[in-house]
């Protein structure tokens, strides 16, 4: 918790990221931005069963997309799916079952989707904060595993069919605890020091907004964006860090608000206009640093963190 309690609240303080600060944000929301039909559309949701992904692809389903839940957990899956598809009477919703830690699962899954499948959107939602060191079976921090590495390798992959869309997008949920992090691409996989999971956690959420911009750039067809969803009161919020979950639950945004701006970014027209390789929050680019706060990095370090992630995931393709 230090790193958030230290770091984000003195640096940008509390009620931008909380449930206030989402209501004085959506005051300025243009009407009707998301009243829109994406029938014929598809989307894929990454950690969707719960949280801010369940909420995004909810209402990517009550807006007629055909919507694609990839879940680790088959029932929590199958859940999520019925009540999506009760409350917004749209069948169009289906369940895969990944594991994103796992880069062989996610090289076969993506190369399976695209040979059965259109995708037009790809939401990265799928996080993982443990909070002591894990391996996995493949000896990679989980962390780094499932928030960097699979969140590379499914991008990646997924990036010829998504060329085939005529409006292809692909946002990504990152987190305002990488405005305190420096890009570190000497130690991905925190082998050094005493491991701290709220460090990595927003290192690797760091990482995600650098490959956001860099994709922005090597792939000009195709509208990538990464944002923060605010402080909301998700399951993953209340398990991972719980002496903060309890101290700032009156102030959490809904799931619904936290999702807000990946529904935005997934369908809205004005979204599409905004230059692709952004940091959004609220509907709104806002910078990826903060003043004096030193997190700046080298063009030779945006391209080592590319190139050693492209290596490690050829490792793994099957």
């Amino acid at each position: 918790m230090s790193l958030y309690r230290n770091a984000v609240w003195s640096l940008k303080g509390l009620r931008e990221y909380t449930r206030s600060g989402y209501d004085a944000a959506a005051k300025h929301f243009q009407p009707g931005e998301l009243e829109v039909s994406v029938a014929g559309r598809c989307f894929l949701v990454t950690g969707a069963n719960s949280g801010i992904g369940k909420a995004a692809a909810l209402e990517l389903a009550r807006r007629g997309g055909t919507v694609h839940l990839v879940c680790r957990n088959p029932e929590r899956a199958e859940a999520a799916r019925a009540e999506i598809i009760q409350q917004t009477q749209n069948q169009n919703v289906h369940v895969h079952i990944l594991d994103m830690s796992s880069p062989r699962q996610v090289w076969d899954f993506a190369r399976g989707f695209s040979q059965s499948h259109s995708v037009d959107v790809l939401v990265n939602n799928a996080g993982c904060m443990v909070n002591q060191r894990q391996l996995t079976e493949d000896g990679l921090e989980k962390n780094f595993a499932t928030n960097t590495l699979g969140t590379y390798i499914l991008t990646a992959a997924l990036i010829p069919a998504l060329k085939k869309s005529s409006d292809p997008r692909v946002i990504t949920v990152s987190s305002g605890g990488m405005l305190v992090q420096k890009l570190n691409v000497d130690d991905l996989q925190f082998e050094k020091g005493t491991f701290d999971g709220t460090m990595s956690y927003a290192q690797n959420k760091r990482q995600q907004v650098v490959l956001t911009e860099q994709w922005a750039k090597q792939h000009k067809e195709i509208h990538f964006s990464c944002m923060h969803p605010g402080w909301a009161d998700t399951p993953a919020v209340q398990s991972s860090m719980p002496d903060f979950h309890a101290k700032m639950k009156t102030r959490l945004r809904t799931e619904a608000q936290g999702a807000d701006t990946v529904v935005w970014l997934s369908v809205s027209s004005r979204s599409r206009d905004q230059p692709s390789g952004l940091f959004f929050q609220d509907r709104k680019a806002v910078p990826t640093h903060l003043p004096l706060a030193s997190t700046k990095y080298s063009s030779a370090e945006e391209e080592k963190l590319l190139s050693t992630l492209e290596e490690l995931a050829d490792k793994f393709k099957l």
